[in-house]
Order: structure tokens, then sequence, then C-alpha cells
């Protein structure tokens, strides 16, 4: 292989040389540092907040879309803000449903190849571009008082047991995560239940991080109880 024909492959899988890889980390230290600043600056003053995940390829006569929306919209009823990551789909749904109950709305954009743009109903001092996802998953862990995740794909599922995996392992503090759409969830969860645990992977108390619902006051009611029962204040 010639050295130009190496050049090509490597531009067509994006691959570096290791002197490349080396340079490129030293000055990558710069850019993350200023994502976790400008994040903890801008987010730290937005109360509390609860993430709603998705696909983005929901279109927005989908009857997840009109979902996402109306829990959006009675969270913010119920003066909780909304965070999103900022795209179309389940995450527009999330922001207009805050933008129409007049609460918070905050997305958390990631430059992507595809599908990725921001939406409208963003409040405009609290829309945040990120070039890294685990920068942008510590935020939404972080300022996030409970993870509402509707159906979606590797990028929902890629939340999903990240923010599960944290609370398992005590590294953050117990949230609600609320798995919306029985009929979407009940084939993983089955699997979890039926595979992970009679298999000693994950213990039987692991299933209560998880509940499932259908409705938007079904997500009000988990998200309450829940900061009722531990007697916590949310953002606290």
């Amino acid at each position: 292989m010639t050295p130009n024909e190496d050049r090509k492959i490597r531009e067509k899988f994006k691959q570096k040389t290791w002197n490349e890889i080396k340079t490129n980390d030293s000055w990558a230290i710069f850019k993350i540092m200023a994502e976790f600043v400008e994040g903890f600056e801008r987010l730290g003053k937005i109360g509390p907040c609860v993430s709603i995940f998705g696909s983005a390829r929901t279109k927005p006569e989908d009857a997840s879309y009109i979902l996402a929306e109306n829990i959006a919209y009675e969270l913010t009823q119920h003066g909780y803000g909304i965070v999103t990551g900022g795209g179309p789909g389940i995450m527009e749904a999330g922001n207009k449903g805050a933008a129409r109950g007049k609460g918070i709305s905050v997305g958390l954009n990631i430059e992507l190849p595809f599908e990725q743009h921001d939406n409208p109903y963003i409040d405009s001092d609290k829309s945040l571009d990120f070039d890294y996802f685990f920068v942008r998953k510590v935020m939404f862990v972080k300022y996030s008082q409970g993870f509402v995740v509707m159906p979606g794909g590797f990028g929902t599922l890629d939340e999903l047991f990240e923010a599960i995996t944290l609370i398992q392992t005590k590294k953050i503090g117990k949230f609600p995560i609320i798995l919306v759409g029985k009929k979407y969830w009940s084939g993983l969860f089955d699997w979890i239940k039926n595979t992970l645990v009679e298999e000693g992977k994950i213990s039987p108390a692991d299933l209560d991080l998880i509940s499932i619902v259908d409705t938007a006051e079904e997500v009000l009611e988990v998200i309450n109880t829940f900061y009722q029962k531990y007697s916590l204040s949310p953002n606290f």
C-alpha cells in the first residue's frame, strides 16, 4: 500500500496517526475544560428540572411526540423545568411542551453528522452546544431531578443505562428513571428481569430503579411520590 492510499483509508474511517492522536489529545483538554466550565456556570442557575429523552426521528404527528409534549407541559405546571438534547423529535416535543407551559426550557445540543439540529422551543439563554458526549451526559445527570425516557434508539439507551449504572454503583444520588410506553419497553425490561436477574448479573432490587408508565399523570405521580417518600426537595 502506498502512503497516499494509506492516507485516503485513514481519512475515510477518520483514523489518525499516533502523533496526530497525541497532539489532538493535548489540545482537546482545553476544549473539554471549557465545555465543563460553561455547562456548570449556566446550568447551575436553572433550578429543578427533569430531562426528557427519546428518538430524534419521531415526527410531530407521532403519538410519542404528542405524549412527550404533554408530559413536559404538565411537569412545568408542577414547578419543573425541562432539559432535552436540544434536537428534533422527542427533544423538540419536550422543549415545546415546556415553552407552552411557560417553564424553563433547556437544550443541550451535540454536533452530529446527521439528525441533530437545535429546535426553536429552547429558551434563548439556555441553549448549550457540546462537542463531547461525555461532557453533555455529565450535565444531564448533574442537573436533572428525574429522567423521562420515551421510545428511542441507541442514544436513548446510552443515556438510560448510564444513569442506571451511576445510581446502582452509588456514584450519584438516586433519582426517578421513568420509561414511558409499556409496549415499547416491556421486551427490554423482561430481558433484564428474566436474564440479567436470573443469571445473577444484577440484583432483584436493581429493578426498583426503573418505573414503566404510559401517561403524563403517571410520570408526575412517580416523581412526586419519590421526593415525598425520601423527604427530599428537588435539586437538593
